[in-house]
């Protein structure tokens, strides 16, 4: 009997982790009863009272297994190393807040038996802010231009994962995973599937301008050259203005010696602009140094704290 590996995502997630952990047994148990099945959740250092109903619900249901970190290892980090850690034929990846359906899962199981290695989940349409959604929107129609790898627009990783990917997966030694990127990359047999995003069931989400910030440089910086090349092409275009704009001063002032007066303002707004300039590209070259300093130091994806039922595979 073929086993499915459902993994589930949380943080600060109180209000929906027993209702998500229902759903999913439910919807396995009703529409896969002819697959073997485990769910784990993987919190990340909650502080609120996530990781006490998830020992409960693991007390009720051996099938269930957690992990639990030992601090907040990221948006990415997290669920990467999770998947990694499940043994199942396949795993399917969603989140704790019901925005990704359960009621995909049959479809993803179907599309998987029938070749498929990976199962893609699009948003085609979303509840969300539609400001958020517009911003996303462009957000990934830009990554997707700019990308030596094509990339996978509204595509959040929630899908199915072939244990063929996941074996992959293992062996990447990526401290910094950015699975959306890695799943364009790599090739495997894959089939998208639609879907409406929901709004969350309850809570609030731990999504802020910071974090998706940091999901967009993370993009940028492992799959586009477009930072470098910008600074790159940009400060040779700006230093050729430069020395025309110069060379014009410079010969007015000896055909107009007495009655040209340059002033102090040019130079400053000069000075300001070309400065802000500098700064912008030191600061787009950092996120790409600071990305390969992470991959050098190589540290751990996660440190675990606790497991909960992890004997019983």
């Amino acid at each position: 009997m073929k086993k499915i590996s459902v993994l589930i995502a949380c943080f600060n997630e109180e209000e929906n982790v027993v209702g998500i952990s229902k759903a999913v047994e439910e919807e396995l148990k009703k529409n896969c009863s002819n697959y073997d099945y485990e769910i784990c959740f993987i919190d990340n250092c909650s502080t609120d009272n996530t990781r006490a109903l998830i020992r409960e619900i693991c007390k009720q249901n051996p099938k269930i297994k957690a992990i639990f970190n030992a601090r907040n290892f990221g948006q990415f980090n997290s669920p990467y190393y999770g998947m990694c850690q499940l043994n199942g034929d396949c795993v399917i990846k969603l989140a704790a807040d019901f925005q990704d359906p359960v009621e995909l899962i049959p479809q993803f199981i179907q599309k998987w038996e029938k070749g498929a290695k990976i199962v893609s989940a699009i948003k085609t349409r979303s509840k969300e802010n539609p400001v958020m959604r517009f911003l996303r929107t462009i957000y990934y129609k830009l990554i997707k231009k700019m990308s030596d790898v094509e990339q996978i627009e509204h595509f959040t990783g929630f899908g199915l994962y072939d244990k063929s990917f996941i074996e992959v997966m293992r062996n990447l030694h990526d401290p910094t995973p950015f699975l959306r990127g890695i799943v364009a990359e790599l090739g495997f047999k894959r089939v998208e599937i639609p879907y409406t995003q929901a709004k969350r069931k309850a809570g609030k989400t731990h999504n802020n301008w910071y974090s998706l910030f940091d999901a967009a440089m993370l993009s940028f910086t492992s799959y586009t050259k477009i930072g470098l090349r910008i600074a790159t092409i940009g400060g040779f275009i700006l230093a050729v203005l430069s020395f025309f704009v110069a060379l014009f001063y410079f010969i007015y002032k000896l055909l107009n010696w007495d009655s040209f007066a340059a002033g102090m303002a040019p130079l400053v707004i000069g000075m300001f602009f070309f400065n802000s300039i500098q700064l912008f590209f030191i600061g787009f070259l950092g996120e790409y140094i600071m990305s390969i300093n992470a991959r050098v130091m190589n540290r751990p994806l996660v440190i675990e704290e606790e497991r909960i039922n992890f004997e019983n595979i």
